[in-house]
Parts: structure tokens; C-alpha cells; sequence
């Protein structure tokens, strides 16, 4: 595709489950009508891969008819790969707007580090594309996409008319339930929550030891306001997220209390 010839906005879309995941079938259909849409995702799942990039090995893109009348590209690397080759070797360009997901299973709280969903987003606001990561609370293959097919049509076009600031990121997530238990949309702060793993060790048929990551998630925040609550009590969570980790209250502490060490 020109992107010269584009018909309205550039709308980047890709994912973390790979690019036949019922997800970002959903995704695409949610922003299709919003202006032209180009597909670059993983040929492969690539859930919980984070930030990571392909360093070490070539990366592979290969155009797909995947989605009817979308151009489409699966890529071998990382949703952080997909989102770097987009924009350099597809539209050489900074598209208008970049939506990752509709990923299957919650990226609410600590989530948010490991996800790939939302680092292919960060990448983006990363670029200085506005962006949004969009989450549905199941994990399975049929799950009813209709409500999160709204919510996303809803954040990407106020993401598209609202001429919010380059890198602008947003993590959305959207709670499994029937239409008429939703209540909408909730701006939130992210939870202070995180997962206590374990790890069950095993036997393989040969005799040899492996291990099986297990755990709980646990929710240690005590006050209000937050992704959790919001989805526990039925809303959709939209929660800003910012990719400076900078701990500004720490910061101002250490110049006072360590004062003697820094020059």
C-alpha cells in the first residue's frame, strides 16, 4: 500500500497471540471503519514476551491474506519486532494511530511488564504513536468479542479525534461478562497487585527434571480507583500509561537523605 494514497488516518494493528488469533480478527473489525488499517503481527503466539527483540537471529516478513481487503504481514519476530519492521519496511512512516490485542486473558496491573500486547503499544508510543492495548478477561478460543469489539472502536476513534499528545499510551481491559452486566468505560490507576509464583517441579518420561510455573494473583492495594476494581465491578478499565519509570518520589528522598554521596 502508498501510503500517500491512504484514505484517512494510518491505523496500525497488531497483537501477541499471533496474527490468526480470533483477537485481532475482532481488533481489525473494531477499527476498519476508522480509517485505513494495516496488519503486521507475530506468525506465531508471543504471550508474556515483554519488550524483547529478535537480536540474534533474521526476522521474516511475509505478506498474508489474512483479513479481507486489510493488507496484512506476519512477522517471525516479537509484537516489538512487528511494530519496528511496520513502521521502517510496511508504511514507512509513522501511522496515525497503533491498537494491539484484542488479547485473550487480563493485562491489568503488574500484567502491564510482561504483556507483550501492551509492549508492542509501548514500542509505538515509544515511536511517538499514539496507542492502545486492549485486553478481554478470557483466555478462550470463542469468547464473545462483542463488547470489547466497542470499547475498542469507542478508545480508538476519541484516540483518533482527540489529537492527543505523541506518545500517548493507554492499557485498556474489558471484563468477561453478559451485555446487560456491563456497566462502561472507568479511567483508572493501575493496581498495585502482582503474582506469587511457584514452581511444581516434574519428571519428564526419561527421568529428567523440569518445572511448571504455578501461582496466584494478589491484589495488595488497599485504596480505591484502580484497573482491578474496576473490572471485578464490571467496568472496562482505562488506565494512561507512561514508559519513564523514573520514581520521582524516591528521587526526592535519596537528594535528601543521601545527600552526602551525590555530586
Amino acid at each position: 500500500m502508498s501510503t500517500s494514497d491512504a484514505k484517512g488516518p494510518i491505523i496500525l494493528v497488531t497483537n501477541d497471540d499471533g496474527i490468526t488469533a480470533p483477537g485481532i480478527q475482532n481488533l481489525v473489525e473494531a477499527v476498519r471503519s476508522l480509517g485505513e488499517v494495516v496488519v503486521v503481527a507475530p506468525d506465531s503466539p508471543q504471550s508474556g514476551t515483554g519488550h524483547a527483540i529478535t537480536i540474534g537471529q533474521p526476522l521474516r516478513l511475509e505478506r498474508v491474506h489474512q483479513f479481507e481487503g486489510i493488507e496484512s504481514w506476519q512477522c517471525s519476530g516479537t509484537p516489538v519486532d512487528c511494530v519496528k519492521l511496520a513502521r521502517e519496511k510496511v508504511l514507512h512512516r509513522l501511522p496515525d494511530l497503533c491498537v494491539s490485542g484484542i488479547n485473550h486473558g487480563a493485562n491489568h496491573a503488574i500484567n502491564v511488564l510482561y504483556s507483550g500486547t501492551m509492549s508492542a503499544a509501548m514500542e509505538a508510543a515509544i515511536e511517538g504513536i499514539p496507542s492502545a492495548g486492549f485486553s478481554l478477561l478470557d483466555f478462550a478460543f470463542d469468547a464473545d468479542f462483542d463488547i470489547a469489539r466497542e470499547v475498542a472502536n469507542t478508545i480508538a476513534r476519541r484516540l483518533l479525534e482527540s489529537k492527543l499528545p505523541a506518545r500517548t499510551l493507554l492499557n485498556v481491559n474489558i471484563p468477561k461478562l453478559p451485555r446487560d452486566q456491563f456497566k462502561g468505560i472507568r479511567l483508572c490507576r493501575q493496581a498495585n497487585a502482582h503474582w506469587e509464583e511457584q514452581f511444581d517441579h516434574r519428571k519428564d518420561p526419561r527421568g529428567r527434571d523440569y518445572y511448571w510455573m504455578v501461582g496466584a494473583f494478589v491484589n495488595q492495594d488497599e485504596g480505591g480507583g484502580t484497573d482491578v476494581d474496576a473490572l471485578e465491578a464490571g467496568f472496562a478499565s482505562v488506565v494512561p500509561i507512561k514508559f519513564d519509570l523514573t520514581d520521582t518520589a524516591m528521587q526526592e528522598r535519596l537528594s535528601k537523605d543521601w545527600k552526602d554521596l551525590f555530586v
